[in-house]
């Protein structure tokens, strides 16, 4: 293996200056095996290091360097926008040294703050990026990515950046911290299959960076021992730390109920939707055979009308029954004076309108839902990785979690679950009585059931 090395880069002007990039960085001996296996030709690697172990520093550097050996675009990806401007574009260390200030200025052509973009001078390219919104590199051909906190981001984003890479014969790094049985975790035991990819964890024990002492100062301070295991001694085995429905997921895995599903040509297909504005729409595919509800498939897209979506129902061949969406389906817009329960409609789907209930209530029918859970492993992939990442806002003044869901690529596929829990529970166990004023599609409009529109089973 080919030994971790700088380059030197000169600049011949009045001032005859030279540098070393890196710049203003020396790797600490735990640093050294994945810069080593990326020197020597591996193209993918997976760093599971503890909290404070200097993941984004050794990913800046290294990748700082390569920018300068070759000239492309290069990523730098972070679960959101907020997150990759407040660390690493205005992220100061605990010596007072900026991130940015590991790019020599003589190297830089230019800087642009609002997109958190930096141009060297040869000609390559580098961007902070917010895998929340990954419709901003549509088109784009990076050569080079590094996957920060990888365990909190939308996995659909290494789906959309991995076919780009493959043809440019380019390289990735994910760096994180577990957050228990997710699509990090999923990746960390490929990796360690593969001999394509450099895959290693580090915790205290293995970097001394951080003391016994300091530990048992946040365990005195009233740091959960649960993530004292995660953060310090990276540990897969605990629920996420503020997960909604970690407990219940991880029940679903050991139990096998997470596995093939399929179709079943006899039952008929329920969908459970969050239709999003600006945002992504989330659309669930279950069957119900007594007292199992099983998730046969999920479809998730953004940027799109109804119309997109029922091409989408269609194109499945299911035969569907009933389909759930939330109380703001109601809501009129005002480019057309429509709602889009009528829109639907148009299009041939009558949608049921689940109860505006307050969302703690609405988790805790998802929480009751959970056990009769059967989900399709492949078919409901990105569903299930989002309610394995649905958690609470985290007050950092505080330190504490907030009483309210964190709002990020996880947030719409949770809502449409939530949509098919209460759905589930209202019309299909009839847990309201005929004196409920929530709007109930099939009573409410006085509709007969039709099987002639397999879209549209309830027809006036």
């Amino acid at each position: 293996m080919i030994s971790y090395r700088s380059i030197s880069v000169d600049f011949y002007n009045i001032y005859q200056m030279k540098y070393t990039i890196p710049y203003k960085f020396t790797p600490r001996d735990y640093q050294l095996s994945i810069l080593d296996a990326l020197d020597s030709g591996i193209k993918r690697a997976v760093c599971v290091w503890h909290r404070r172990a200097g993941k984004d520093k050794t990913g800046l550097n290294y990748m700082i360097k390569k920018m300068w050996e070759k000239k492309g675009v290069y990523y730098y990806f972070m679960p959101t926008y907020s997150q990759g401007r407040k660390i690493i574009w205005d992220g100061i260390d605990g010596s007072g040294f900026s991130f940015l200030e590991h790019f020599p200025k003589n190297i830089i052509l230019r800087k642009n703050e609002s997109e958190m973009k930096i141009i060297l001078k040869n000609g390559s390219i580098f961007q902070i990026v917010g895998t929340d919104n990954i419709n901003t590199v549509v088109g784009t051909n990076p050569i080079g990515c590094i996957f920060s906190e990888y365990s909190l981001q939308n996995p659909l984003a290494w789906d959309f950046i991995r076919p780009i890479l493959r043809e440019n014969k380019g390289w990735a790094v994910f760096l994180y911290t577990p957050r228990g049985h997710n699509h990090g975790y999923e990746m960390y035991n490929m990796a360690l299959l593969n001999d394509d990819w450099f895959s290693e964890v580090l915790t205290v024990d293995d970097t001394k960076s951080i003391t016994k002492e300091q530990i048992e100062a946040d365990r005195a301070e009233g740091m959960d021992d649960n993530l004292i295991q995660q953060e310090y001694y990276c540990s897969f085995e605990g629920a996420m730390q503020g997960s909604y429905y970690g407990k219940q997921m991880k029940e679903a895995l050991d139990d096998g109920r997470v596995t093939v599903v399929g179709y079943d040509e006899s039952l008929k297909v329920n969908t459970a939707w969050d239709l999003g504005v600006g945002d992504a729409t989330s659309i669930w595919f279950f069957q119900v055979q007594g007292f199992e509800v099983r998730l046969i498939d999920f479809y998730e897209n953004s940027g799109e009308g109804l119309t997109h979506y029922v091409k989408i129902l269609q194109d499945k061949k299911y035969i569907y029954d009933k389909h759930y969406a939330p109380h703001d389906i109601k809501v009129r817009e005002f480019s057309t004076g429509k709602s889009r329960l009528e829109t639907a409609a148009k299009l041939g789907i009558n949608f049921m309108i689940v109860p505006n209930l307050p969302i703690e209530e609405g988790i805790d029918s998802v929480r009751r839902l959970f056990n009769k859970c059967w989900f399709d492993k492949e078919k409901t992939k990105h569903g299930v990785a989002a309610l394995l990442n649905y958690h609470k806002e985290y007050d950092e003044k505080r330190m504490e979690f907030k009483n309210r869901p964190f709002h990020d690529w996880s947030s719409h596929a949770s809502d449409a679950f939530r949509m098919l829990a209460l759905g589930h529970q209202e019309f299909q166990l009839g847990s309201y009585g005929e004196d409920d004023k929530e709007i109930d599609w099939y009573r409410d409009n006085k509709v007969k059931h039709v099987t002639s529109n397999p879209l549209n089973p309830f027809e006036t």
